[in-house]
């Protein structure tokens, strides 16, 4: 582990302890401010990684992260994130940690050294070609990411590499890695920090931007929205009247003739379609909003004709 840039001790910071409490903040605050940095380094992996991603979920694979700890946690947490933001349908976008949900909040013993717990539990997934797996981890060496990309990439499916450490062997098992090197930690080997805010960052642009090139965005409104709950509905109607400049008995009458559905609902307004004809534009477009508009366009000026 000495040879781990996240695990290098930092002599100068030996004393920390016995600084004031604002120092320590102030210098802690001031670590975390390179981390952005460390990830605009590796931007052009990171985009090219996107693109692999987005290729195989618009033929039906799904994204999947793998990792243990902090990193696993990590992927869960984006994970989760994806059907309330993006309505992603159950599954397409799925975390898996070491040691399985309890590690979520309990350490699970030696989970993260067992490679073939990782490849088991994504045959629990019935991983197919079409699908992608990111491998998470800190130091590049985790046994669980490792075993999970290698598992993945010889049954076909895409890899990426995720991780904060140069030349690490999880980065070589994937066919797309990316090192973010954020340094030693301000606690030695604690990787739930700079580390951990980086995986973070990462995780937040494969999954968003995959989102966009999937048409779950229209500009830069999250027209896929699922309205679960009455801060989500408001935010529905928020992004409705955003996008078309209705009123908002307008607004609630599309979004009423949709069941809800935001990206239907504007596709009604600035269409002029009704609402089981905008759901068949969407449909035929694959969920792309521009692409619907561009067809209810064309269908109007055929008519005209």
């Amino acid at each position: 582990m000495d040879t781990l840039t996240t695990e290098a001790f930092r002599s100068e910071l030996a004393q920390i302890d016995q600084l004031p409490t604002l120092e320590i903040a102030e210098i802690m605050n001031g670590e975390d401010s390179t981390v952005p940095t460390a990830v605009a380094a590796r931007l052009p992996q990171i985009a090219a990684a996107i693109d692999a991603i987005a290729e195989r979920m618009a033929r039906g694979g799904r994204l999947l992260y793998a990792g243990a700890g902090t990193a696993g946690r990590m992927g869960v947490l984006d994970a989760s994130e994806c059907p309330p933001t993006f309505n992603t349908a159950p599954g397409q976008v799925t975390g898996v940690i070491a040691g399985g949900p309890g590690a979520m909040v309990n350490s699970v013993e030696g989970a993260e050294d067992s490679p073939e717990m990782a490849a088991a539990d994504l045959d629990a997934l019935s991983l197919t070609a079409d699908d992608t797996v990111v491998g998470i981890s800190a130091s590049g060496r985790t046994p669980f990411a490792i075993g999970a990309v290698e598992h993945a990439r010889a049954l076909g499916a895409l890899t990426v590499g995720l991780s904060c450490n140069e030349g690490s062997a999880l980065a070589a098992a994937a066919e797309h890695g990316i090192e973010v090197v954020v340094g030693p930690e301000l606690l030695t080997g604690s990787t739930r920090l700079k580390a951990g805010t980086a995986q973070k960052l990462v995780l937040n642009m494969l999954s968003t931007i995959t989102m966009i090139r999937l048409g779950k965005t229209y500009g830069n409104l999250m027209v896929d929205l699922r309205a679960s709950n009455e801060k989500l509905r408001a935010r529905s109607r928020r992004i409705v009247a955003l996008a078309t400049g209705a009123p908002d008995d307008a607004i609630e009458r599309a979004l009423a003739a949709t069941d809800g559905e935001v990206k239907a609902a504007i596709l009604t307004i600035l269409g002029d379609v009704e609402g089981p004809k905008a759901q068949r534009l969407l449909t035929a477009s694959h969920g792309h909003l521009r692409a619907a508009l561009t067809a209810a366009a064309t269908d109007r000026s055929e008519g005209d004709a």
